[in-house]
């Protein structure tokens, strides 16, 4: 959350001459409404099988740059179908989200104590983000720019 994942993923798209697509848009167009609506109205599990199958969807139809929500890697079976795609997971500690997002309430399950709250997300998730993933790239301190540099150096997409 705040990672910078949609601005580094248009602008790795646009240098990699390619479409940029992201699930979480795809599942709010699809529902007509919000992410934090779906959270509220129906609850995780409902939110999580709709992302599933956005995922699914999406790698199915789109051969760009596709951008996840973050909690789209603790389903097994999404984590299976990332096997044999680059995966980018944009790293960065508690003190840079709370820079760039203020940890602030729009965010569905960071609603109560939001650091501690993402501090314990991380925790949980930070080895299924590693698990899939081709490249780490830290964006702390870094601008979106730098971050897409370090992307493409790291999955070894740079032009000679």
């Amino acid at each position: 959350m705040g990672v910078g994942k949609s601005t580094v993923g248009r602008l790795l798209a646009e240098r990699l001459g390619v479409g940029y697509r992201d699930t979480d848009d795809d599942i709010v167009t699809a529902e007509d409404r919000t992410i934090a609506e779906i959270f509220v109205d129906d609850g995780e599990p409902a939110f999580r099988a709709i992302e599933k199958r956005a995922v699914r969807t999406a790698l199915a139809e789109h051969a760009g740059v596709l951008a996840l929500g973050g909690g789209a890697i603790l389903d097994a079976d999404t984590r299976g179908l990332l096997a044999g795609h680059r995966v980018v997971y944009l790293s960065m500690d508690v003190e840079e989200a709370v820079r760039r997002t203020g940890l602030n309430v729009a965010r569905p399950l960071l609603a109560v104590n939001p650091r501690k709250q993402w501090r314990e997300l991380m925790e949980a998730r930070r080895h299924l983000y590693e698990e899939v993933a081709t490249a780490v790239v830290a964006t702390d301190g870094r601008t979106p720019e730098e971050v897409t540099e370090a992307a493409l150096d790291a999955l070894e997409l740079k032009e000679a």
